[in-house]
């Protein structure tokens, strides 16, 4: 999905967050006016994901390294696996299990230091009661089965620490429910933000229920101009894959391929784009979504 206002005026409101408490404003004009001629000539084709990689560098050149999230990702972590059996039984006890553990996973998508700036452990306890309750859209979760059912290989992209623990629930149900799958979890290639990568997904467990791969991609999302060869293949040769995150939905959407996208709408654009209320949780198909834009086109 290439960049649009939304996005572009959102990205510059990142950079001069970063930089407001410093002291130096001749500095700071010279870092945003750097920042403002590179977004104002970058191929327009790129995501917002994308490009938060260059802005990335750019901070680097006149701050130098960011502090990294190792301390939020692990806390996080460590939340959700604190109440994981607890989750995980509840879960289980739902008249459709798998329908509840993809509600859990997708709410888990609160946790998204790049696009919630508040974020706090008892905003998501309040939205698990309320995720549950809400379901998911009947009409794809049916089709989602189906295609569980019938397919051959499952590729899962995960997207933040702490979220990814309740991605482990669910891929376990789905493991049970459907042994024939093949099924293969992506995690970032480098550290982004709080996303998982590999180190995140061995310290909650997810490599023991099912394969898990890098993308080899330092981007927050899936980019398939910019993962490994062996990732692209990965995802390209599924009969299914869930998407989990406006990141990932950022940077795939438009490929065409067999992508169910479950996530929470938490910025302005998406909020516009879905029609929907912000952290409302949409479970939606590529292909079918692609329909209805190029039918209202």
């Amino acid at each position: 999905m290439k960049i649009n206002s939304f996005c572009l005026t959102c990205l510059i409101q990142m950079q001069e967050s970063q930089v407001r408490e410093f002291d130096d404003e001749d500095k700071k004009m010279r870092y945003m006016r750097e920042v403002l001629a590179f977004l104002s000539s970058c191929n327009p084709d790129l995501s917002a994901p994308a490009l938060v990689k260059p802005l990335s560098r750019i901070y680097e050149k006149y701050w130098g390294k960011k502090d990294g999230m190792a301390e939020v990702k692990k806390e996080f972590n460590d939340f959700l696996l604190s109440m994981e059996s607890d989750i995980e039984k509840k879960i289980r006890e739902h008249k459709d299990s798998l329908e509840s553990a993809l509600c859990y996973a997708r709410t888990g998508n609160y946790i998204d230091y790049a696009a919630v700036k508040d974020i706090s452990k008892e905003k998501l306890l309040e939205l698990f009661e309320k995720q549950e309750k809400s379901g998911l859209d009947s009409t794809e979760y049916d089709r989602l089965c189906q295609d569980l059912e019938k397919g051959k290989k499952l590729v899962y992209l995960t997207d933040n620490c702490g979220e990814v623990v309740l991605d482990k629930i669910a891929l376990k149900i789905i493991r049970e429910q459907y042994p024939n799958l093949e099924i293969t979890a992506l995690v970032r290639g480098e550290p982004v933000a709080n996303d998982a990568d590999l180190e995140a997904a061995s310290y909650i467990g997810l490599d023991r229920v099912v394969k898990v791969m890098e993308n080899g991609s330092g981007i927050g999302g899936t980019d398939l101009d910019d993962i490994s060869d062996e990732a692209c293949h990965e995802i390209e040769t599924a009969d299914v894959i869930i998407s989990k995150g406006q990141g990932n939905f950022e940077t795939i959407h438009g490929c065409g391929l067999n992508i169910y996208y479950l996530f929470l709408c938490k910025c302005d654009w998406f909020v516009k784009r879905f029609q929907a209320d912000r952290f409302q949780g949409l479970l939606i198909n590529e292909r079918r979504i692609t329909h209805e834009e190029n039918a209202s086109a």
